[in-house]
């Protein structure tokens, strides 16, 4: 079974840094493009960033210039560096995956997310 595991996650103070790592467990074939999604109490998931295997990245209005999305292909791992912090950045942030075994069968990836908490 394939699963995303999410880690880094934890409490910062308004203005500091934190990097997330999300690596795939289990045998897959190949994986397209990556992404991090976030969650707040009460809010609905928002996509955050996103990276393509060939490094092609895009962000949220919301984060461009603060954080940076990268990827191991060889490790199959996403990073979210994440700088400048502020209170509205809490939120449980998720990894996904777009992924495929060696029979072409396609996969959505989900983690089980990770608490970032901005507070002073």
């Amino acid at each position: 079974q394939v699963q995303l595991v999410e880690s880094g996650g934890g409490l910062v103070q308004p203005g500091g840094s934190l990097r997330l790592s999300c690596t795939t467990l289990g045998n897959i074939f190949s994986i397209n493009t990556m992404y991090w999604y976030r969650q707040a109490p009460g809010k609905e998931r928002d996509l955050v960033a996103s990276i393509t295997p060939s490094g092609g990245q895009d962000y949220a209005d919301s984060v461009k210039g603060r954080f940076t999305i990268s990827r191991d292909n060889l490790k199959n791992m996403v990073y979210l560096q994440m700088n400048s912090l502020k209170p509205e950045d809490t939120a449980v942030y998720y990894c996904k995956a777009v992924a495929y075994y060696r029979t072409g069968e396609r996969l959505e990836l989900w983690g089980q997310g990770t608490l970032v908490t901005v507070s002073s």
